[in-house]
This record gives C-alpha cells, structure tokens and sequence, in this order.
C-alpha cells in the first residue's frame, strides 16, 4: 500500500511540473497602449532594453533597412538586440503617430545622431494579445 501511495504522489508531482514547464508566460505588455508600444520599440533600439523584447514584436516580424535592403525576421532581430544589451545610443529621439485606425498603427521614429539621423517607420497590429510590432523599416534621410 505505501509503494502504491509513493508511486501516485510522484506521478502527481511529475505531471504538475510537466504542466508549469508548458504554461506560457502571460504578455505584460499585454494592456498597453500603442504609444506604450512605440516607446518600449524605442527604449529597445536605443537604451539596450531587452527585458520584453518577446512580448514586443509578432511572431512574422521584419526589420527592412531600406539603405544596403537587408531583412530580419523576428528571431535575428531579437539576436541583434540581445548583443547590444545595456548599450545607450547617443541621440535624441522622438517619435510621432502618422495614422491610428482600428488595430492597425503606423508611426515615425526619429534618432537623431551627432553625424546623421535614422528613421524608423513602425507599424503595429492589434490582436487579442495587445498591439505587436509587426514591421520597421529604418532609413537614413
């Protein structure tokens, strides 16, 4: 009777943990706003910000530079930010909502460097797990 006892709590005990291992991790960024959005994109461009990064962009993500027209999808990008974790550009940033329709957003980020200025031009989608960044397409005017 006790080996059969010990035998039902460690099946218990492994299907539970096998069940917290498969729970996925609730988005925090759940709730927010795309402006929230934009500034947490901008806070992982330029302050080296990677705590959400997972729950920023959407699974079919593309960063397009439009200068040497390279493409990432959301896992190199991701790969890219992780590298420059901690690191601060130097630059004024600023950014505006050119178009806000329904789930659909489009705004224009602005870095301005001590030799030049780069342009990002981010488009966001809504869907029930909050807004995502969907696309950027960077330029250097």
């Amino acid at each position: 009777m006790k080996k059969i006892v010990t035998t039902l709590a460690a099946a218990f005990i492994m299907i539970t943990s096998f069940s917290s291992f498969a729970a996925e991790k609730t988005n925090p960024l759940k709730d927010f706003t795309s402006t929230k959005i934009i500034t947490s994109y901008l806070e992982a461009a330029t302050l080296g910000s990677i705590e959400f990064n997972k729950f920023l962009f959407a699974d079919d993500f593309q960063f397009r530079n439009s200068v040497n027209k390279t493409i990432y999808n959301k896992r190199e990008y991701l790969a890219f930010l992780k590298t420059h974790k901690g690191v601060t550009f130097n630059c004024n940033t600023s950014y505006e909502i050119l178009d806000q329709t329904g789930k659909a957003c489009v705004a224009k980020a602005t870095m301005v460097f001590k030799h030049f200025t780069r342009v990002d031009y981010i488009t966001l989608n809504q869907d029930q797990d909050g807004w995502k960044v969907t696309k950027v397409v960077t330029t250097y005017p």
